[in-house]
């Protein structure tokens, strides 16, 4: 008996969207009335924290990517495409500095008690035209406690895919966003690449590490430098 319920618990805790080998096809989207958002448990003050839209560069090396190449010289850009920007079909959202400073503060006045813990938003949509017009609507910067209402429920007429990674003291929340009787999703690789690369980081020991370059588990990490003799 104890060793059903054991198996139960297990299963419980598992994120059945936290598999990202299975076909892009499989992902279980729901409306978005229905999608799970944003969890917060007990930590209530935590809904006032904000946070911001990433700019391209600042999710790369999130994630650990390396940034584009750089264009090529001018005399030979007659026979190299120029190289797209990353992600055009994704927005993401990063924590504030006040968030930052605001959760090492929380932690210290409770005396450990208050959550160090911090949350990471990736939107993957359909397409680059939908994402550009959401960008539209969406506010640069918004108040965790808004995001379920106003960025996942008010997607009206659009369907959710939730993948959520806890990573340390960082918790990604990545949602594929399609129109609703959508099939398959047109974006699958960019939606692939981010989640493989979130299940590939390591974990944050310290939620400022996203500040950081990429691979350092700690802002605190220094790399060597050079000695002169």
């Amino acid at each position: 008996m104890e060793e059903k319920d054991k198996r139960k618990k297990k299963q419980k805790h598992q994120h059945p969207n936290d598999q990202t080998s299975k076909p892009t096809s499989d992902f279980a989207f729901k409306p978005s009335s229905d999608v799970k958002g944003l969890r917060f448990g007990g930590q209530f003050i935590v809904k006032s924290f904000t946070l911001r839209r990433a700019r391209p560069l600042e999710l790369l090396r999130l994630l650990s990517l390396p940034p584009p190449l750089p264009p090529p010289p001018p005399h030979h850009r007659h026979s190299a495409a120029p190289n797209p920007p990353p992600f055009l079909s994704t927005t993401a959202f990063l924590p504030t500095n006040f968030t930052i400073l605001a959760h090492h503060a929380w932690h210290t006045l409770t005396l450990g008690l208050g959550t160090k813990k911090s949350k990471v938003l990736v939107f993957v949509f359909e397409s680059e035209t939908m994402k550009v017009a959401v960008d539209r609507m969406w506010p640069p910067e918004i108040q965790m406690g808004e995001v379920n209402k106003k960025l996942i429920r008010g997607m009206t007429g659009c369907e959710m895919a939730r993948f959520k990674f806890r990573k340390g003291c960082i918790t990604f929340y990545v949602y594929a966003v399609r129109r609703v009787g959508s099939l398959g999703f047109s974006c699958a690789d960019d939606l692939r690449t981010i989640l493989q690369s979130v299940v590939a980081l390591n974990d944050f020991l310290d939620h400022t590490a996203m500040l950081a370059m990429p691979n350092q588990r700690s802002i605190s990490f220094a790399p060597p430098v050079a000695m002169a003799h």
